[in-house]
């Protein structure tokens, strides 16, 4: 069931892949996601359906436009492998579970902040406001748990953990806002809900592993001289970074040093 659970799960990866694609490239320019079709952007031809597989159609062309043989980017199969990957092992770590679709929801907009993050400096409301209703929904569901023992207490938390984190976050900004952008605060709300239903150890792991991830990725730019103290790097990718590491040891770990103590 877990080997066919995964191979379903990176199937549909791959088709999400294929979409984050034109939600990484229209969103941050506020066109629409679902019309026109996508088409070459150098001779203007609708991409055919059978040249829209993804990673199979790129391979197959070469990575150039059928008509007029401009060069089609690698990102675009690696977008649609790595979030084949992504939901590949998201379903391996959760099993057959109802805090599955919720995870992936989380792992696909990821995949899309971090890209925009990288390619604009921006976390656009456009993702990131739809996604509280729609985490919510999903974690709801998460501890309705439908055929088993329901868990509220883990939704309550959830609640409170996007609140807490908003709160955090807004007023880090306010402190210092030339660190953070009110992008990142909308952001932390979304994943508080996800650290606080794991577990008060994920949200305060996820919180400061964002930090931790980050400040050592700034660190090793100023040493590399690829960056200065007063360089403005995308912070984004680090919060989600945070929360994976949150969701997927953080209560663990938050368990153990308490032992410890």
């Amino acid at each position: 069931m877990t080997a066919a659970l995964v191979a379903l799960a990176a199937v549909v990866g791959l088709a999400i892949g294929s979409f984050l694609n034109v939600v990484v490239w229209r969103v941050p320019r506020g066109e629409s996601v679902v019309h026109p079709p996508s088409a070459c952007p150098r001779c203007g031809h609708a991409i055919r359906g059978r040249d829209n597989v993804p990673v199979v159609s790129w391979l197959v062309l070469r990575g150039r436009c059928r008509d007029c043989g401009e060069p089609i980017a690698a990102r675009y199969p690696l977008v649609e492998a790595s979030t084949a990957l992504l939901f590949g092992l998201t379903a391996w770590w959760t099993g057959v579970s109802w805090v599955l679709p919720a995870l992936l929801f989380l792992v696909a907009i990821g995949v899309a902040l971090t890209l925009i993050d990288l390619d604009v400096h921006r976390l656009p409301d456009a993702i990131v406001l739809p996604s509280y209703p729609v985490a919510v929904a999903l974690l709801a569901l998460a501890s309705w748990n439908p055929g088993g023992t329901a868990d509220w207490t883990a939704l309550v938390r959830a609640l409170i953990g996007g609140a807490v984190m908003f709160a955090v976050y807004f007023v880090v900004l306010l402190v210092y806002p030339a660190g953070t952008g009110f992008g990142d605060v909308k952001l932390s709300g979304v994943l508080g809900l996800y650290l606080g239903w794991f577990g008060w150890g994920a949200l305060v792991l996820g919180w400061f592993g964002a930090y931790l991830f980050g400040g050592v990725f700034s660190i090793a730019l100023v040493i590399a001289q690829r960056a200065g103290r007063k360089s403005r790097i995308p912070f984004g990718p680090w919060m989600l970074l945070g929360a994976v590491f949150g969701v997927v040891c953080g209560q663990a770990v938050w368990e153990w040093y308490l032992g410890g103590l």
